[in-house]
């Protein structure tokens, strides 16, 4: 396959970029927070735990990335000192968001009052009782909780039975805007909404597809499974719009050998479609995967259903449709269709290249067809892998900070603590937002994340939060979050321990359902609590006569023993602390063909193309994708260049040679870029490998060009197909 000669991801200058970081957070501080018994803090993939901070679930040493030592590096940070608090909103806001985080850890409560123009310190009785008393004062309906993917299964527990106890089902978390589009196809197609593999299957596959994903960036301990997987004679199938350096070539940090070559070939096929087209791909692969009789018609007729309609469907679309929809040629797809023909154990892996759409739930249905197609799940070494981000944003989401739960586990909440909840229907993180646009919230209780920074339309967010009278959050470090959004209403800002410091053990799952337990015990500043001590004594508040017992909520050993009781295959999750046996979630990977539907088959889905949007009449059209760059994880900044795309500014957009020729933009010209929502002002413009009529720009700065418009069925924005202009 030919590639090109762009950066290779990873090597030399990624070793020395961590040993840098390290010796900046203290060798000794970093050795400790690395090696200690506690899950990697940074992707889901997940590490650590009770086999050593830098080991996996297969017991390999070291598995350690920059992501997890960027991660540890801004928790090892001394408190923000109290003078930065006597300057005035508008002074923070002019920080970028690389600057709000390394201003130091949040080492006190702050508080600021409506209207007022700065943050002051306060004492934790003051901000507690405030904090209730503000609760208090409002119909529960008219609030919303919402959680990051950082936060432990204990908080989160927590933290979703206090807002039900409270009065409300406006419970919801971050992966509203990256998965949530994954929970749902998923269970159309399977009857369940996480990976069907564990990280062991990855060992015995001998194709991986990576989809609209790059974790040569996002992952990179991932990489060093598709490395693998080409060192034993397997495939690589990348499907991505731009051809990612790192996922053609990467020098693994870990391997000597990778590193003196220079870099291994990671991806054995590449295939860039448009922005936006990867269901009429998909639909393509099976169709020549069809015509030329490698679908597996025993697995087929045994465990599934519906195929007959799916195949008239993708019969129904014609090769010409494909390839302008596409801008692939049949040749291009049907050599990936027939190498797929050929594999035995294939993975899928995806990313938020595939959600981040209106009709992001029909993308990831469109992977399940493909993998059911040849009986790809549902056996060992084989399956879905939907490459999740925060640490724990899997865990979040099975414990139930969601807004609607099974009425199974709402009816054993209400005997477990002899309590009534409501079966009203809660609403979805856009659906908050929207509600405090229209003046319809009053308090808001943010746990982790920058909420701020990760919605669309940033205009529109601003102005949706500074609609709400009162705002909690919890943190460990101030962000861009935590200053725009508050002019006109109450903030308190409440510090947190970090995941090492906590000071009872904690449980995070990964995107494997695997279960891990970290210690934490980790001491480094002295005002700062567990978010389950703040939510209890906040409960305790709030809801003085509840039969709940949630102070007993502090030894985290008890909620786990109610998370056992309530929450179907946590049973382990008991005795976890005691046994300090790790486990996967039971019913949960799938290695026979036992799918959780009514009929026990996979189901095919019908999915017909999605119109493509434009850019006004009269206007070049382009369609953006919003990235992330190699230095940064989800909305925190740590380098305000990408080494991984030619060292390109996070002011930059990136666009196809072709098209600048055309335009008459020269490399390195500063350009604007509009949309119906929003203008980024002089953008450096560079030229990148990606279709025509495309354009990249960094998130969460391009948000501004993002709309509210949602995937009906996910509620998720469309991040990933904007429609977008160049003014001159």
């Amino acid at each position: 396959m030919p590639h090109s000669h762009q950066t290779v991801g990873g090597g030399p200058k990624k070793v020395l970029y961590t040993l840098q970081t390290v010796a900046r957070m203290g060798v000794g501080k970093a050795a400790k927070a690395l090696t200690a018994k506690n899950a990697c803090k940074a992707c889901a993939y997940g590490m650590g735990g009770q086999m050593g901070g830098m080991t996996n679930e297969l017991g390999e040493f070291p598995s350690v990335c920059n992501k997890s030592v960027q991660a540890q590096s801004t928790d090892i940070q001394p408190a923000i000192p109290h003078i930065l608090f006597s300057h005035e909103l508008d002074d923070l806001k002019e920080l970028t968001g690389k600057e709000m985080e390394h201003l130091g850890r949040l080492g006190d409560p702050i508080y600021k009052a409506a209207r007022s123009d700065r943050y002051q310190v306060v004492d934790w009785d003051w901000a507690l009782d405030h904090a209730a008393n503000r609760l208090l004062a409002t119909v529960p309906d008219r609030t919303f909780f919402y959680s990051s993917g950082r936060s432990s299964n204990e908080a989160g527990f927590i933290f979703q039975l206090l807002a039900r106890a409270f009065g409300t089902n406006n419970v919801n978390n971050c992966s509203y805007f990256c998965h949530q589009a994954t929970s749902e196809g998923l269970a159309t197609t399977i009857g369940k909404g996480t990976a069907t593999v564990e990280l062991a299957d990855l060992t015995g596959a001998d194709m991986i597809f990576v989809i609209g994903a790059n974790p040569s960036s996002n992952h990179p301990r991932f990489i060093h499974m598709l490395k693998h997987c080409r060192d034993r004679g397997g495939e690589v199938i990348v499907i991505n719009p731009a051809r990612e350096p790192g996922l053609v070539k990467f020098a693994v940090p870990k391997s000597p050998s990778s590193m003196l070559r220079g870099g291994d070939e990671i991806a054995s096929d590449y295939l860039q479609p448009r922005i936006g087209s990867d269901i009429a791909l998909m639909a393509g692969i099976a169709k020549a995967v069809l015509e030329a009789g490698m679908e597996d018609i025993d697995f087929i007729e045994k465990h599934s259903a519906n195929i007959g309609a799916y195949k008239a469907q993708v019969h129904a679309i014609s090769w010409e449709t494909i390839e302008t929809v596409t801008g692939l040629s049949r040749a291009e797809i049907e050599r990936v269709a027939h190498r797929y023909g050929r594999a035995k154990n294939v993975v899928f892996a995806w990313g938020m290249g595939m959600t981040h759409h209106v009709h992001g739930v029909e993308n990831v249905e469109s992977i399940a067809n493909l993998a059911l197609l040849r009986g790809m799940i549902g056996r060992p070494n084989a399956g879905l892998l939907p490459l999740r981000g925060h640490s724990n944003v899997q865990g979040i989401g099975t414990i139930g900070v969601k807004p609607l739960l099974a009425e199974d586990v709402m009816a054993e909440m209400e005997r477990q603590f002899s309590i009534s909840l409501s079966r009203s229907k809660g609403l979805d993180t856009m659906a908050c937002l929207h509600a405090a646009h229209r003046g319809e919230m009053d308090a808001a209780v943010i746990m982790g994340g920058n909420l701020y920074g990760a919605s669309p339309d940033t205009a529109w967010a601003e102005k949706a939060l500074n609609s709400i009278g009162f705002k909690l959050f919890l943190t460990t470090t101030l962000n861009l979050g935590h200053v725009h959004g508050h002019d006109d209403t109450e903030s308190l800002i409440l510090p947190v321990t970090a995941r090492d410091e906590e000071w009872e053990p904690t449980t995070q799952e990964s995107m494997f359902n695997f279960i891990r337990l970290s210690d934490g015990g980790i001491d480094r500043l002295a005002n700062v609590r567990p978010e389950s001590v703040i939510l209890t004594d906040l409960a305790t508040r709030i809801l003085p006569d509840s039969p709940i017992n949630f102070q007993a909520f502090k030894k985290h050993a008890e909620v786990r023993r109610a998370i056992s009781e309530i929450v179907p295959g946590l049973k382990d999750l008991a005795e976890i602390d005691v046994a300090k046996r790790e486990f996967h979630i039971a019913n949960r990977v799938m290695h026979e063909p036992r799918f959780s539907t009514v009929d026990g088959k996979g189901h095919f889905q019908v999915i017909a193309l999605p119109q493509t949007p434009e850019a006004p009449e009269g206007r070049k059209a382009l369609t953006l994708a919003t990235i992330r760059s190699e230095g940064q994880f989800n909305t925190i900044v740590y380098e305000e260049t990408d080494s991984y795309r030619n060292k390109a500014p996070r002011w930059s957009v990136l666009l196809n040679g072709k098209d600048m020729e055309e335009m008459g933009i020269a490399e390195g010209d500063l350009i604007d870029l509009a949309s119906e929502q929003g203008k980024m002002s002089k953008l450096k413009a560079l030229s990148f490998d990606i279709p025509r009529g495309s354009a990249l720009a960094y998130y969460p700065e391009a948000n501004v060009l993002v709309g509210t418009a949602i995937d009906p069925r996910s509620k998720t924005p469309a991040f990933k197909s904007v429609p977008v202009w160049i003014e001159r």
